[in-house]
């Protein structure tokens, strides 16, 4: 018999929840094989088997929390898949049928009335809490109240060791519990349980969104964070795009999109203000020599930001294929740790989704974060005489004030606005 065991994930992941198993007790599996899929707090990856074998046992269920390290399921190498097992069965079973009616053995009779009896109270209690039957048999011999117990598990599923945790709970709690059923209704349910008189759905946030929703707070709350604006005219940029999309297409094999002009224009930027490409790491500030680009992408379970590496070294053509590969894994859910980890300066373009103005939040532990808007025609004075309709668009610099000064910011952000205007000059200077 062999463990199957979470593996080692990366330097800042210790654990992980199983969002789905994608074999059955009683396959066959080979080495190398996949036999579920574990979300963690930045990417989806799979567990594989280290050896061939047939599935033994699940330890863990679908939803459950797990730690690098621990075992998750059993393999035998020696075992036969679940079609053998029940060939060779078969005529066992059919043998002992007989016997099997004429009789029924005690303890089968008693586990079929407990079952009758978790079946019974499916049937008629639906808000009860989740829980295996195994559970629910733990906490009828321990004489445990499952609506009691507080469930460890991110879905919300009480599991035995919960049950075993309550049983076992000291004096402390259970001299708080009389004064908690006291209070009431209103009392046990906390802000974020508040009981609705009109329909309501409650799902479970995810690992990812839990983690995206505490970092957002925590930058937050760590950083002083303060954002400034400017517009850009991108007459320059669309006229160069019409007269080279179709030869650029046709030797890139990839349409010249936006994204890599942005990303040039930081990088130019970054180079000319290298505090807002840095860190800060207790009572130093660590100054990034390398220009690793983080391109936030909307996925279907949140925000990801994948990394342009080395954006300062590559070519247009080079930051489009990158950004549409790094878009296509998010969406895929097929992003590694590596291409999640170490970005140095982020850029996030919330205008694909129509936003017009906006202030980014940091991607700490990063200082400085560019938001890109909505591309509008809008009415801009040429001069004292003239109005002309241009395309323009809203950029929002987030910047760390602890160590980048506002003049510091905002002069970043006329440079942006600069080398946009005179994207020729992106050459010279990207």
């Amino acid at each position: 018999m062999s463990d199957i065991k979470v593996p080692e994930l990366a330097e800042s992941i210790s654990e992980g929840t199983i969002s789905e198993w994608l074999v059955n007790v009683g396959d066959k599996v080979s080495k190398g094989d996949p036999v579920c899929e574990l979300e963690t707090d930045k990417v989806n990856v799979e567990v594989s088997a280290e050896i061939d074998g047939v599935i033994e046992e699940f330890l863990k269920e679908a939803g459950d929390t797990v730690e690098v390290g621990e075992t998750i399921a059993k393999l035998n190498e020696n075992g036969e898949t679940s079609n053998a097992k029940s060939e060779d069965s078969g005529k066992k079973e059919k043998d002992a049928s007989k016997e099997e009616k004429k009789e029924e053995a005690p303890s089968a009779k008693v586990e079929q009335k407990e079952e009758n009896e978790a079946a019974e109270e499916d049937r008629d209690d639906t808000d009860r809490p989740m829980a295996s039957p195994a559970t629910r048999k733990l906490a009828r011999k321990l004489g445990v109240d499952l609506n009691k117990v507080k469930a460890t598990d991110p879905l919300g599923r009480v599991r035995s060791e919960d049950v075993r945790a309550h049983a076992e709970g000291s004096k402390a709690e259970q001299s708080s519990a009389p004064k908690q059923e006291s209070k009431g209704k209103q009392t046990t349910s906390s802000s974020d349980q508040q009981q609705f008189d009109k329909p309501v759905e409650r799902v479970k946030m995810s690992r990812r969104r839990q983690t995206i929703a505490k970092r957002l707070v925590e930058a937050q709350q760590t950083a002083a964070m303060l954002t400034t604006y400017n517009e850009v005219d991108l007459t320059a940029i669309n006229e160069l795009r019409e007269r080279r999309k179709e030869q650029f297409l046709e030797q890139n094999d990839v349409k010249l999109g936006y994204m890599s002009f942005y990303t040039k224009a930081v990088v130019a930027a970054l180079k000319k203000f290298p505090r807002l490409n840095a860190e800060i790491q207790g009572d130093e500030i660590v100054l990034k020599k390398f220009y690793d680009i983080g391109i936030a992408v909307g996925a279907e379970e949140g925000l990801v930001v994948p990394v342009v590496r080395d954006a300062d070294k590559l070519s247009f053509a080079s930051i489009e294929k990158e950004i549409k590969n790094l878009a296509q894994k998010a969406r895929n859910k097929k992003l590694t740790l590596d291409e999640l980890q170490g970005g140095s300066f982020t850029i996030t373009n919330g205008g694909v989704f129509g936003s017009l103005m906006s202030s980014p939040i940091l991607n700490a532990p990063q200082v400085g974060i560019l938001g890109m808007h909505k591309i509008q025609w809008r009415p801009v004075a040429i001069d004292k005489e003239r109005m002309e309709n241009r395309p323009m668009m809203y950029i929002a610099l987030s910047y760390d004030h602890r160590i980048v000064d506002g003049s510091e910011a905002v002069s970043f952000l006329v440079k942006v606005k600069e080398l946009l205007e005179d994207p020729e000059s992106l050459l010279l200077e990207g």
